[in-house]
């Protein structure tokens, strides 16, 4: 690892970890009803975790975009909170080890943060790599959303299932440090919650059960997800009231009930998806902010 890789964290201890897996959401990236977040919240809410690194904010973030919270007492100025990128360890309740990278998108970098995160992971011995994230899609709150995957090989993908086609958007940072795990020979995975796009401005607790039970099946890292699953409840019951009392919202629904019953008929699953070029409108509209 060349010094300038080294310079973008603060390495503070070694813990001895077993094969763990690297999970990371980092915040500003496409979360269609905060669903990677909110399950990143979650997972690290449920284990104790020590911060192993800490990545140089003033090099990676413009603070100008996510500026430092300042705290103010009776006119004083009482303390500065800095925006952060943490790599923290720690073990689910079966004795599985896991990495947890946390905080915003960098700004700069990207190549030598990749680079970075990748030496980190040899270091400590990561077996994989998973993204978590939710994107808008034309499907229905009134049924059981179900998991797109992004990943270094078509077998891994395939595991979890695959939006089919081509599609084009503005990659994230999971992206750029997906490459070099893939140059290591390390798998890494994306896990997109898919989020009705008309909900993708709300918080919507479904994407975040979706992606921990993703992580579970997948990499064998349970969470206890009883309160989002109670939380994504209350939501679909919200979202029943607001669209029943709009015919245009109810008629939406019930067109997008049709297809996913359709879909749910094709013997793979995923043969009528929208298309690469729909998705990419869909991701579009959402960054834009048009959610509704």
């Amino acid at each position: 690892m060349d010094d300038g890789t080294r310079r973008l964290y603060e390495l503070h201890s070694r813990p001895e970890l077993d094969r763990p897996v690297l999970v990371m959401a980092p915040d500003g990236w496409i979360d269609a009803g905060l669903g990677g977040t909110t399950a990143l919240a979650s997972l690290l809410s449920t284990m104790a975790t020590e911060v192993i690194a800490t990545f140089d904010a003033d090099d990676l973030l413009d603070h100008r975009a996510r500026r430092p919270m300042s705290h103010i007492v009776d006119g004083v100025y009482a303390d500065l909170i800095w925006p952060s990128i943490e790599l923290r360890a720690g073990s689910d309740g079966h004795g599985h080890d896991v990495l947890v990278l946390s905080g915003p998108e960098p700004d700069h970098r990207w190549r030598a943060f990749a680079g970075a995160v990748t030496g980190l992971a040899q270091e400590f011995g990561v077996r994989l790599l998973v993204g978590l994230g939710a994107f808008p899609a034309p499907v229905p709150h009134t049924r059981t959303a179900t998991l797109a995957a992004s990943a270094t090989t078509a077998e891994l993908a395939n595991r979890v299932g695959i939006v089919p086609g081509r599609v084009e958007v503005p990659a994230g940072v999971l992206s750029a440090v997906s490459a070099r795990f893939a140059e290591i020979e390390v798998p890494a995975i994306g896990l997109w919650a898919r989020v009705p796009h008309y909900a993708a401005g709300m918080p919507y607790p479904e994407a975040a059960v979706l992606l921990l039970d993703g992580l579970a099946d997948l990499a064998g890292i349970v969470v206890d997800a009883t309160e989002l699953r109670e939380a994504a409840q209350a939501t679909r019951r919200q979202l029943d009231e607001l669209t029943a009392n709009s015919p245009q919202h109810s008629a939406l629904v019930q067109q997008l009930e049709a297809q996913a019953d359709a879909e749910a008929e094709n013997a793979s699953g995923w043969g009528q998806l929208p298309t690469g070029d729909e998705l990419a409108a869909e991701l579009e509209k959402f960054l834009r902010g048009e959610t509704q």
